[in-house]
């Protein structure tokens, strides 16, 4: 697909948005970056510094419709009223992944699903750069991929992609696909309609030919069933906790087996994140490891001495016997299980915040069998205390970090753990996940 550059609209001032501002004002093109918000004053003044044009707090219609290309950023739904006219108006509209592509020589490796995908990413990330790749780190996590191809276009690049990012791309081809896990979450955004959701990740095999390799979970039911209905060209490398596999890798008799060009084993106690969502972190980023040809002894120095993402199942402190584990980055229901799965003591679990559509009781058994009390972090509990409160002795509420960690240690007694695990966004109370987590640290280290 060609894409008119003439004149480039971006909607959105943010890490992805000032990356192709500064990619478009490199290649020379006309750029116009809009943000219905306020524009913070660091990159206020790097539009200013490279003399880009802007507009902040609302979108000029007029001045948007001037373009012949609009990269907009992945917290803009396409139902918004601004993409819509735009569409109606011919304009095609792109993600800034989608737009820095066709300027980079680099190849990429990219991860997607609904949970585990920035622990894969920066583990893959990890073992490329010790195997002394020319390798970057972009999508979700890094540098935006516009900025790093503008200003140093690197060899190989690993990119975390959400599906609001995939939804808006089109002539993108990863040269390795990773599909982790498909559950439900942000159906907000997909019209509570999960085929769109299924749909909107299945995009990551988009182009993909014989040259490209596709990464994929063969237990989760929901990608091994759009599989069957999908087709693709790429060399399918899958990874199971169940089965034995020809090539891909898999993990039996707590031995982790990757099986590409040679065989390479290790325990899965020697792992350096523990759990079985790690174990299959572990083996997508070692399988991506073998594909491109990275030797099997770096494969496993690299799988054990990773270090932990933040936010994500991360120690944060033991207080008097309690142990306080800080898992904010669980904002859907599949990452809260696979936090309480990895429990192994008595737990006060700390849950709540922006409900996206969430099913409870797709934890009751869990919450039965680990679970000694709740602490609501939120604006609105209804639902959770509708569905714990006949399992579980004692749910409070509060509505901010310092009360929930104080309820949760006077719960807990010693030899127990505190997790917080909230299975929601957190726009209620918080900024973000990122300020949930920094927060929650603070009152622990406090007590």
């Amino acid at each position: 697909m060609k894409y008119n550059y003439e004149h480039i609209v971006i909607l959105g001032a943010g890490e992805s948005g000032l990356g192709a501002a500064m990619l478009a004002v490199t290649k020379g093109f006309s750029v116009f970056v809009s943000d219905a918000k306020a524009i913070n004053p660091e990159a206020k003044d790097f539009l200013e510094t490279n003399r880009i044009p802007f507009e902040e707090g609302s979108h000029s219609l007029e001045k948007v419709l001037q373009a012949t290309l609009v990269v907009k950023s992945p917290g803009i739904p396409n139902e918004a009223p601004i993409i819509q006219k735009i569409k109606e108006d011919g304009i095609p509209v792109v993600s800034e992944i989608e737009f820095a592509r066709p300027f980079s020589k680099g190849k990429t490796i990219c991860i997607t699903g609904s949970n585990g995908k920035t622990t894969t990413t920066l583990w893959i990330f990890h073992i490329l750069k010790k195997a002394g790749f020319d390798v970057a780190l972009a999508g979700n996590v890094g540098a935006s991929y516009a900025k790093q191809v503008a200003q140093n276009d690197a060899a190989w690049y690993v990119l975390e992609l959400s599906s609001f990012q995939l939804d808006d791309m089109y002539a993108f081809k990863a040269d390795i696909a990773v599909l982790l896990n498909i559950s439900p979450d942000h159906l907000d955004r997909y019209n509570y309609q999960m085929d769109k959701y299924i749909q909107a990740k299945f995009r990551i095999l988009q182009n993909m030919d014989e040259s490209c390799y596709f990464i994929y979970n063969a237990d989760d039911v929901a990608v091994v069933n759009a599989l069957e209905n999908t087709s693709t060209n790429a060399v399918q490398a899958p990874f199971s906790l169940s089965k034995p596999l020809g090539f891909g890798g898999y993990v039996t008799n707590e031995t982790l087996i990757i099986n590409i060009k040679t065989t390479t084993t290790m325990s899965i106690h020697e792992l350096a994140l523990k759990g079985k969502h790690n174990a299959q972190n572990a083996l997508a980023a070692g399988i991506a490891a073998r594909l491109v040809e990275i030797r099997p002894e770096l494969v496993r120095e690299s799988l054990t001495d990773f270090e932990s993402v933040e936010h994500r199942l991360e120690f944060v402190a033991k207080v008097h016997g309690v142990e306080f584990i800080n898992d904010s980055k669980a904002t859907n229901i599949n990452a809260a299980w696979y936090a309480l799965e990895s429990m192994s003591k008595p737990t006060v679990w700390i849950v709540g915040g922006v409900d996206k559509g969430n099913d409870y009781n797709e934890l009751l058994e869990l919450v039965k069998s680990k679970v000694k009390a709740i602490v609501c972090l939120g604006v609105d509990n209804a639902k959770i205390k509708e569905t714990f409160s006949s399992y579980v002795a004692e749910i409070v509420e509060t509505n901010n970090a310092k009360d929930a960690v104080r309820e949760a240690y006077r719960l807990a007694g010693t030899d127990s753990t505190v997790l917080l695990s909230p299975a929601c966004a957190s726009f209620d109370l918080f900024s973000n996940y990122e300020d949930r987590g920094v927060q929650f640290k603070k009152a622990v280290r406090n007590l």
